[in-house]
């Protein structure tokens, strides 16, 4: 009868069980880069600490505030807030979905992969496919990708008298940095 009673304890508790989820700490990083024979963009937000991985489902969510991205000259940082990003309608840009690749989180090392899930930018939602490196080193995860989104696919709209500034695509950097919960 104990046997009975302690099963059924254990299959009742096990749904229950804590996940193995790591959050984003203060090391990690987004940027973007824009170049033209006019100008280079380059943006960078340090304050991305809104990353989060269940290990067991490969579940993943990046989120920035979009008013955290900081650029070289002040006059950048106002136009990309007020006049490209809107960040006052506008707040985040968002990654959420799964990486769809196995990986042993229990075991250093490096592995190539591939997020894919939707894409939350400007308001506009889409289905992305991102390639990356996760880095597992102890109860430390390094999420590395670089990709590029096209600005017009996320409706930012860029006007004419500037165009020649802008490249038609971003290169997105992310660099998070996790720590097991």
């Amino acid at each position: 009868m104990k046997k009975i009673a302690l099963i059924a304890t254990i299959a009742f508790a096990a749904p229950f069980v804590k996940a193995q989820v790591y959050v984003g700490t203060e090391n990690s990083v987004i940027s973007f880069f824009s170049h033209t024979s006019m100008e280079d963009i380059d943006a960078k937000n340090t304050n991305c600490k809104a990353f989060v991985l269940k290990a067991e489902t490969g579940e993943f969510v990046c989120q920035a505030a979009n008013k955290g991205f900081t650029f070289k000259s002040g006059l950048m940082q106002e136009h990309f807030n007020e006049n490209y990003m809107e960040s006052d309608k506008y707040q985040y840009s968002k990654f959420s979905g799964k990486i769809a690749d196995k990986i042993d989180y229990k075991k250093d090392g490096v592995y190539k992969v591939t997020m894919e899930g939707k894409m939350d930018i400007h308001g506009v939602v889409k289905d992305v496919k991102i390639p990356g490196t996760i880095t597992v080193k102890g109860d430390i995860i390094q999420v590395d990708a670089k990709f590029n989104i096209a600005m017009k696919d996320y409706n930012i709209r860029i006007p004419e008298a500037v165009g020649n500034k802008f490249a038609e695509a971003m290169e997105l950097t992310v660099k998070g940095e996790l720590k097991k919960k």
